[in-house]
Parts: structure tokens; sequence; C-alpha cells
């Protein structure tokens, strides 16, 4: 990753911690508060975070000097997403996810957040994007996935910032709704165009962030997964590509720690720099 002696940027990490009612909370909660202060992100992207009752699970893990922001909706368990972020913040915006009578997790929606960073990048937009999970909602994640890229194109208005879309999509890299994040097809009538961070350092790395490999995925509630990419970090593009490049992407919590894996999902942390010169020009 990153040295001191690099160019300033931004490090992004997304990572579904898994409700601490699973898996011995306190034991992965040991893996996980040393370990996310070493990855030094400067915006986190959490999915199934507590928060209420004198506990507020995000402040545990990252500290209380950060600014969350989080999802409006939560599970009749207090379970729900936020969005943590190192730099100031400024204007956020929620839309929820409803879209079909099926869709039944209260904190399916996106919040988007203008992130202050620090120049040379300065104003970032972050789109915190949570769908619904269930296996054969393919219908109900697509309309969620055009649902909020029209909403980030109207919240951009025009501007020329940086939008980076963060968080656990619920499908793999070849569904149509993470195709068409990715450009790679239209939906509805609609299209847009993201940089995939993982497929462009690991293009040949299927990159699995939800698998058997980790015993917590054998455990719980899908215990005949075979393994899919379900977490991402993308950068959005204009006509001439994205206006950050992404500099470094790995998988994080991807190994026990004695013995205990921190989550069912493995976090994606992505490295994102200003490109050598403006997209649409020659240099």
């Amino acid at each position: 990753m990153t040295t001191d002696d690099e160019p300033a940027g931004l490090r992004v990490l997304t990572l579904n911690l898994l409700a601490p009612e699973f898996a011995d909370w306190e034991s992965r909660r040991a893996v996980l508060k040393p370990g996310l202060p070493r990855l030094r992100p400067d915006v986190v992207a959490l999915q199934e975070t507590v928060w209420g009752n004198g506990y507020d699970q995000a402040v545990d893990l990252l500290g209380p000097d950060l600014h969350v922001v989080r999802h409006g909706g939560r599970s009749a368990d207090g379970v729900g997403a936020a969005l943590v972020s190192r730099w100031p913040v400024g204007t956020v915006r929620e839309l929820d996810l409803q879209v079909t009578e099926r869709v039944d997790m209260p904190w399916s929606a996106v919040v988007v957040a203008e992130i202050e960073v620090p120049p040379p990048i300065g104003t970032v937009l972050v789109a915190h994007h949570k769908p619904t999970y269930q296996y054969g909602y393919a219908h109900e994640r697509e309309l969620q996935a055009v649902r909020s890229a029209t909403f980030i194109e109207t919240l951009l208005a025009g501007r020329d910032l940086p939008v980076v879309l963060v968080g656990d999509f619920d499908d793999d890299a070849d569904s149509a709704s993470v195709r068409f994040w990715r450009g790679k097809q239209s939906l509805h009538g609609c299209s847009v165009a993201y940089q995939d961070a993982w497929a462009t350092v690991h293009p040949d790395d299927p990159g699995h962030t939800f698998t058997p490999r980790n015993p917590l995925v054998r455990a719980g509630t899908m215990p005949l997964e075979t393994g899919r990419r379900i977490d991402y970090v993308m950068v959005r593009c204009g006509p001439h590509g994205p206006n950050l490049a992404v500099a470094d992407c790995q998988r994080v919590f991807d190994e026990p720690v004695d013995g205990v894996w921190a989550s069912d999902h493995f976090g994606v942390l992505a490295d994102l720099r200003l490109p050598d010169h403006p997209p649409g020009r020659w240099r």
C-alpha cells in the first residue's frame, strides 16, 4: 500500500462486520479494534454495524474523533450501516431503496456524503450503496442500482467532482446490477460507468469477499455458498474515464488472527490518487 513519501490521496475501506450477535463478537472485536487503525483508512463504509443502548460499534472500533454518517433505517435488532470519515463531512443525502414489496431490509438505501478531503483532491462525493441481499432478488438489485445511480447524478448537478461508490452490493461482478455499475451494460434505459478498484489492480483474480474458505460463511445462513466478490470500491467515470486513479486495492481481514476470523466478509481497501493530468485533456 502507500508510504509517507507518496502523494496525498484517499484511502477507502468497505467492510461488512457481521452483526455482533453472531460468532463470538468479543473475540472478533479483539481482531478488528487494533486491525482497523493499522490500515489507516480515510473513509470507512461499515455494514451490519450497531449503535444505541449506550454502545456505538463504529466509534468503538474507529475512535470518537471521526465523523459518522448513518443510514436512517435499522433492523429490529439495531443493525444498520454507517459511513465513517477522517475528514469533515458536508451535505448528506439519503434515498431509500424499497423498490418493491419484496425488499424487507429497513436499511436498504444509498447515503451520499460530501467529504472534504484535503487538497489537492478536495470535495469528493462518497456513496454508500446497500441493496437487498436475497438470492433470486436480481430484479430488485437492478432497480436499486439504477435508482442509486440516478440519485448520484442528480446530486452532482453538473459539478465535476470525484464520486466514490462503496458497499456490500450482495451481487457478484457478473451480475446485471454490478455490470451496470461497471459500465458493461445498461438497465431500464439508463447507463453509467464506474471503475472497479479490485478489477483494475487484479484483473485475473476473482477476489471473492464472501467465500467458504472463511468458516464463518459455512457456519452462517448461507452454508452452501460457493464464493463471490460482493463488496466493492468503485470510482465514477466521466466521458474520458475516472477522475481519481486506483493506485492499489487489496482484501483485508482475509486471514484468521490466532484462529479468529474478523467477519464472514473480507474487507476491500483501495488507495485513490489524482491522475497525472485531468482526463479529457492532453498532457
